[in-house]
C-alpha cells in the first residue's frame, strides 16, 4: 500500500534538491513522475523545480485553487498514463482540501505523494498545507540543516535590513537574501550571526 509522505525541514535544507533526486531516481528505472510546485514560488522559472545548486526541473505549477484529484484524472489516468509517483514541492502552500484531494489520490490509486514544505513561517506557526499533512501523512520526515553557530536549524527568520522580523503578511517569497534558518537560540534572540 502505497503511503502519503511529508518530508519537511527549515529554510536551505535541500528539500528541492530531495525531491529532484527522487524524481530522478524513478525515472532512471523508467518509472514516470508527476512533479507539482506552487505558482506562488516565483524565485525561479515558472513550471519548474529549482534547487539552490543550479539543478532544476520542468513542473506543474498549482494554485490554491488547483483540484489534484480532478487534475490527476484529466491529465493522467483518463489517457492511460502511468504515474509512478507524485512529488509537490512547497507544499506548506496547499490547502486543506488540496491535502484532502492528495490522499484520496494515495488511497484509492494506490500511488504513493510525496510532499516537500517548510513546518512554519518566520514567526513560527505552521502553515496550513504543513499543518494538515502533518495531521494525515503516513510517514513525516525532517530534513535538517544548521544553523550559523552549527547547531540544528529549526527556524525560518524573515530578515529584512540586516534585522530579524517578527511580524508581517505569512507569504513573502524570497530567498537567502530574505530568509535565514536558525536555531530555536538565535531565532529567538534575533541574531542572524553577522
Amino acid at each position: 500500500m502505497s503511503k502519503l509522505y511529508f518530508r519537511y525541514s527549515a529554510m536551505g535544507a535541500g528539500k528541492s534538491l530531495d525531491l529532484l533526486k527522487v524524481a530522478y531516481n524513478y525515472e532512471e528505472r523508467g518509472m514516470r513522475v508527476a512533479l507539482y510546485n506552487s505558482q506562488l514560488d516565483t524565485r525561479y522559472e515558472t513550471g519548474s523545480i529549482a534547487s539552490r545548486t543550479g539543478i532544476s526541473k520542468q513542473a506543474i505549477p498549482f494554485s490554491t485553487q488547483t483540484n489534484f484529484y480532478d487534475h490527476f484524472l484529466e491529465s493522467f489516468f483518463n489517457k492511460d498514463i502511468k504515474i509512478s509517483c507524485i512529488l509537490i514541492d512547497e507544499a506548506q502552500f496547499l490547502k486543506k482540501e488540496q491535502v484532502s484531494q492528495i490522499r484520496r489520490l494515495v488511497n484509492k490509486f494506490d500511488i504513493p505523494v510525496i510532499c516537500y514544505g517548510l513546518r512554519t513561517d518566520f514567526q513560527a506557526e505552521l502553515f496550513e498545507g504543513s499543518l494538515w499533512l502533518m495531521a494525515w501523512a503516513d510517514e513525516i520526515e525532517e530534513l535538517k540543516t544548521i544553523c550559523w553557530c552549527g547547531r540544528k536549524a529549526t527556524m525560518n527568520a524573515r530578515v529584512v535590513n540586516g534585522k530579524v522580523v517578527k511580524v508581517g503578511e505569512q507569504i513573502m517569497i524570497g530567498g537567502n537574501e530574505s530568509y535565514i534558518a536558525l536555531c530555536q537560540i538565535h531565532y529567538h534572540k534575533g541574531d542572524i550571526g553577522k
